[in-house]
């Protein structure tokens, strides 16, 4: 799997218009996208007025054609539109995972 890391500084007042634009992206855009798994918006304890992202693909190939697709950069405008500056990405292969159904002390 691929992926990237996204920190996201939403100008004020901002951040539910931020939200709001991502679920819009998962509703719209995220069913047209070949190879995207998923994802994950924090809000972030350490920057008061940060929101991190997650996001994975199948490969890297998706991944990059995704990025290269000019309704993701249009949606990306839109996205960019709502925040202070650019995003930060860290983009790197995915080498391990947690299973989400493990529970507590077993």
């Amino acid at each position: 799997m691929y992926g990237t890391i996204a920190h996201l500084r939403p100008k004020a007042g901002q951040e539910q218009a931020v939200l709001e634009n991502l679920k819009e992206w998962d509703r719209v855009r995220r069913p047209k996208v070949k190879g995207v798994v998923g994802g994950y918006i924090y809000r972030s304890e350490k920057n008061p007025g940060e929101l991190m992202m997650t996001v994975a693909f199948k490969d890297r190939e998706s991944y990059f054609a995704n990025a290269a697709d000019p309704e993701q950069d249009r949606w990306y405008r839109q996205l960019r539109d709502l925040l202070q500056a650019d995003p930060t990405w860290e983009d790197g292969e995915i080498i391990g995972t947690f299973p989400a159904t493990r529970e507590a002390g077993r």
